[in-house]
């Protein structure tokens, strides 16, 4: 509702109520014609009520049409503000189909979306076919490093034998790749196949030979004689014999003499074993470093599988015991027997050669990628 339509409602009021008054005066000159016949103080008092009635009567209008006035007000300001707001929307959303109709023209049509799914359909088979492809080509490549592999166990093997003499070893690296071969499923490997099985079974019966654990016990047997000393009674020049020499006479040249020639020779006549020489501090070391490089030179002999030199060089170990230290040595005599019972190890032995293994294996793989090659150089 307006301000000017409540305005005139209002004006409408205050003529009804001007209507309502007429009738009123009327009526009051019938009481003043009336009020003749009366008192004063009643005429008087009834106009006074009368004006009473009234006054009140324009007060509760006015109060009414303030109160109207007011509510049309704020009627008129909450029905502007939702037209602002709807006024805002409406621009919000006719900024919204601006986007959409932009984003929709942007968009492809229907001809351009057929047209992409069919070159997705085309890249999807043609990913397929490589993934194929690629699986097929890995399948064969996995194939050959396999058989690389068993190649590189082989020459392992053919290594260890060569070099450490390591039969054990050599056995296990064969056995993988006898393995591999057999995941192979190659009827062509047979002779491969067959080659590895000789040599396995020459392997086995061949024996172990542990040429570490003999070069690991001469190295001990090396500290222990690194530590051998000799017991040798040492000569104690009497009192007598100093005072004879300090004296000046015959005797004492003479007695002088004798200690000079006792340095060089001594007798025992209680002897039960055979007289060895007696060694100084500089040639106890001499000797201390002999027995060391002889059992060196045993050590080399192991793993080198030089039987000759492992005797010979264990042969001197025992002599040089023999003629320089005390057989009444516990650590002496220890030393002897370990000695002699490494001297009747072996450090060598037959072993079965592996080229023929390794060739046949090599064949095997030349022949399995000979048609690999030709059909790549028909496909292309």
């Amino acid at each position: 509702m307006s301000q000017s339509s409540e305005t005139a409602k209002v004006n409408a009021d205050r003529n009804s109520i001007g209507d309502a008054v007429k009738p009123d005066n009327s009526s009051a000159a019938t009481a003043k014609q009336q009020s003749a016949k009366h008192p004063a103080r009643s005429s008087g008092k009834g106009l006074a009520i009368l004006a009473l009635l009234f006054g009140l009567g324009g007060l509760g209008a006015g109060a009414w049409s303030v109160l109207q006035i007011q509510a049309a007000g704020d009627l008129t300001a909450q029905q502007q503000q939702q037209l602002s707001n709807m006024r805002s929307q409406t621009a919000e959303l006719a900024e919204r189909e601006q986007q959409l109709s932009k984003t929709l023209a942007q968009m492809p049509s229907a001809s351009q979306l057929q047209q992409g799914r069919e070159l997705l359909a085309n890249v999807q088979a043609e990913q397929q076919l490589l993934a194929q492809r690629l699986e097929t080509v890995l399948g064969a490549s996995r194939q050959d490093w396999r058989l690389a592999e068993a190649e590189h166990l082989l020459r392992m093997a053919s290594l260890r034998l060569s070099a450490l003499h390591d039969t054990n070893s050599a056995r296990f690296l064969l056995q993988a790749a006898d393995q591999i071969l057999m995941e192979q499923d190659d009827p062509a490997a047979f002779a491969a196949r067959e080659q590895l099985a000789k040599s396995i079974s020459a392997l086995q019966s061949s024996g172990t030979l542990d040429r570490t654990g003999l070069f690991v016990r001469l190295g001990a047997l090396h500290q222990q004689a690194s530590a051998l000393t000799h017991l040798a009674p040492e000569f104690v020049q009497g009192q007598g014999q100093q005072a004879q020499v300090a004296s000046g006479d015959g005797a004492g040249r003479w007695a002088q003499w004798w200690e000079q020639i006792t340095r060089y020779v001594r007798i025992d006549f209680n002897a039960s074993e055979q007289v060895q020489p007696l060694l100084a501090g500089q040639s106890l070391t001499q000797v201390r470093l002999a027995l060391g490089l002889a059992l060196e030179q045993a050590q080399w002999a192991a793993l080198n599988g030089a039987t000759e030199v492992y005797q010979q060089a264990l042969k001197q170990a025992l002599g040089i015991l023999d003629a320089h230290f005390s057989a009444k040595d516990p650590s002496v005599n220890g030393l002897r027997a370990q000695i002699s019972e490494l001297q009747e190890q072996k450090v060598s032995q037959q072993l079965p050669d592996l080229n023929a293994a390794l060739i046949t294996l090599q064949a095997y793989i030349n022949t399995r990628s000979t048609p690999q090659e030709a059909n790549s150089e028909e496909s292309n």
